[in-house]
């Protein structure tokens, strides 16, 4: 009996061996698992939070850089509005309408004479930053040689010509004034907006302002005077900008073909930028020819406004252009959307609220702040804010199709869009004045802007609205 109980209890001490090695097993093969499962779910959670990481960091470098642009874009047209408040009340209707005219013929030429060359340095800035920018230095000097050339030419042509005393200081500032455009637009190719935002939006526009307003109350009041106070911030702005262009480019040998690369790129969009500058300045000279300075003076004073939402969209398109550009190289549709939606979404925010006010204010606003003589503005006032209210709610349209390499469909759009401007202005200013004005103005914006719209929906699907619209406002509503 006893080796009979002996020999069970060894038989069981065995199994009982047996099973703990069996569980001991067991729990090892599912901590093992267990293991590799947590791992490979820490992995993953790592890899989604990266991404998302990522994408609120692209949306948020979008953002920052379009505060900043707009910051500077608001300092920029306070002091700009201040100007012009100041030259009304300060100098008769007659001295401030020629003024203006003569200010918005010279910005007109220079725009021409520019070439759109800065846009066209930004793009091939941007491609060449994956090779070290080598060769970029080539492509600013293929930009500036014959931009400089053709300005001094222009200049001097005038100089010679001109029986204005007021143009023909504006003749001499004209190279420093063009270049000057230039060389602060090839700056945002390397992804840098400081350099516009303190020099073209804050520095230049308050620095006329103090120069304009010194010259004023001085008793200096004769357009000449003031031309050359608005035209003289222009050359701190070239060498300053020059400077910092000059410490990051990499000089590199001329290569041959650089010029031919650039122009061949450039010049449809020349022609579009040439255009964009008479359909901008043209209303207001087109006014102080047919219907005199006194009638420019008032359409001046009541669009005045204007220079906000184009400021603020300006903002966003030097900050959000370079990233199109990458975008729709690389066939990313979904990040061109989401940029293009986000844009129409903020540029709505920031400007509806102002137009809508100014309509409002606008029979009281004009007389307050100009003066007496400029209430009869209102009419131009109600127009403008109609005109700029559709021309925002379809965002940056023309943005999109330069970026996605179609300035030739950009060149076509904007050649309808002075056309109507232009036939509308010739038949309306004789008959009513500064309100004919802005109604050719406006036939001319919403060509400019339905045409492209149309084109880049048709081209690549793109709405200025849609799911991306409220999802830009989610990184500001969780900061």
């Amino acid at each position: 009996m006893a080796a009979l109980i002996s020999a069970g209890l060894s038989g069981l001490s065995r199994l009982n061996g047996s099973a703990r090695d069996g569980l001991s097993r067991l729990n090892g093969t599912a901590r093992g698992g267990l293991t590799r499962l947590n791992g490979t779910a820490r992995g993953g959670l790592t890899r989604l939070n990266g991404t998302a990481r990522g994408g609120l960091t692209r949306l948020n470098g979008t953002a920052r850089s379009g505060l900043a642009g707009l910051a500077g874009a608001a300092v920029g047209a306070v002091a700009q509005f201040l100007m012009v408040v100041l030259v009304t009340r300060e100098a008769g209707q007659e001295t401030a309408g020629a003024f203006f005219a003569a200010t918005a013929l010279c910005m007109m030429v220079a725009s021409i004479l520019r070439m759109d060359a800065g846009n066209g340095l930004i793009y091939f800035i941007v491609r060449s930053r994956p090779f070290g920018y080598r060769c970029t230095s080539g492509y600013v000097r293929a930009a500036l040689v014959p931009v400089t050339t053709l300005s001094l030419a222009v200049g001097a042509a005038v100089f010679v010509n001109a029986s204005d005393p007021a143009l023909r200081v504006l003749a001499v500032a004209l190279p420093v004034v063009t270049c000057s455009g230039i060389v602060v637009s090839a700056t945002r190719g390397f992804g840098a907006m400081r350099p516009t935002v303190l020099l073209d939006g804050m520095f230049q526009p308050v620095a006329q302002l103090v120069l304009v307003g010194t010259a004023l109350l001085a008793g200096l009041g004769s357009v000449p005077v003031l031309a050359a106070a608005w035209a003289l911030p222009s050359l701190p702005v070239l060498l300053l900008a020059s400077l910092w262009l000059h410490r990051r480019l990499p000089y590199t040998p001329y290569l041959p073909g650089t010029a031919r690369d650039l122009w061949r790129h450039t010049w449809p969009r020349s022609l579009a930028a040439a255009i964009q500058a008479v359909f901008q300045r043209l209303d207001i000279v087109i006014v102080a020819m047919l219907a005199g300075p006194a009638e420019a003076a008032v359409y001046t004073a009541a669009t005045r406004f204007k220079v906000v939402g184009q400021l603020a969209g300006q903002a966003l398109a030097q900050a959000v252009q370079p990233r199109l550009v990458r975008a729709l190289a690389k066939g990313n549709l979904p990040r061109a959307r989401e940029l293009y939606q986000s844009t129409a979404m903020w540029l709505v925010l920031m400007t509806w609220p102002i137009w809508l006010g100014y309509a409002v204010l606008a029979p009281w606003l004009l007389g307050a702040v100009f003066g007496d003589g400029y209430t009869s503005g209102v009419p131009v006032a109600l127009v403008l804010t109609a005109t700029m209210m559709l021309s925002t709610a379809c965002g940056m349209a023309d943005v999109v199709l330069t970026s996605a390499g179609r300035t030739g469909s950009s060149l076509a759009n904007l050649v309808a869009a002075i056309a109507v401007t232009v036939a509308l202005d010739v038949l309306l200013i004789p008959g009513f004045g500064a309100l004919g004005a802005a109604l050719g103005w406006a036939g001319g914006m919403v060509v400019k802007n339905l045409l492209p719209l149309w084109r880049i929906h048709r081209l690549y699907g793109l709405r200025p609205f849609g799911v991306h619209s409220l999802a830009a406002l989610k990184p500001w509503r969780a900061s």
